[in-house]
């Protein structure tokens, strides 16, 4: 998912080539992708916490893969690190695009930007059965002006 002749490669520990498979095919997924989630996620996979109007599993995810990519029509996934052992990974990530689409209620802002993902996969039969994850929407919102902080502050 790096260019190697310019980016640093991905660091990977402890996986299976199939375990690394499924998380990497799961990432191109929300590059516009939502059908491989059929390739890297169980059927009945478990997306911690669910975002609102989420419906469970890998069905529930797909639409919002497609409102993500309707969002940011160029968003890409570059992973930086997966710490593996087995049945479990550890990834440390970051998702770039464009704000070119309505998303959390937001005006498409056409501005760029960058968000740190860390998120903990558990892996059975090469395919991911649960996912923790953590996103930093509020330095997403900073960074698309949704959310200024300085004009934000508290009367005491």
């Amino acid at each position: 998912m790096t260019d190697s002749a310019t980016k640093p490669r991905t660091q990977v520990v402890g996986l299976t080539p199939e375990d690394r498979k499924a998380i990497e095919t799961f990432y191109r997924a929300f590059e516009g992708r939502p059908e491989l989630l059929d390739d890297a996620v169980a059927e009945n996979w478990q997306d911690i916490p669910l975002p609102p109007g989420q419906e469970a599993g890998r069905d529930g995810m797909k639409p919002l893969i497609a409102g993500f990519w309707a969002a940011f029509p160029d968003a890409k996934v570059s992973i930086h690190e997966i710490i593996g052992a087995p049945g479990c990974a550890a990834v440390r990530a970051m998702i770039s695009g464009t704000h070119k689409g309505e998303w959390f209620g937001i005006a498409p802002t056409g501005k760029y930007f960058h968000m740190p993902i860390h998120e903990f996969h558990h892996i059975a039969d090469g395919r991911l059965t649960h996912t923790w994850h953590l996103e930093d929407w509020f330095g997403w919102l900073n960074q698309v002006g949704a959310w200024p902080a300085e004009e934000q502050r508290i009367e005491r």
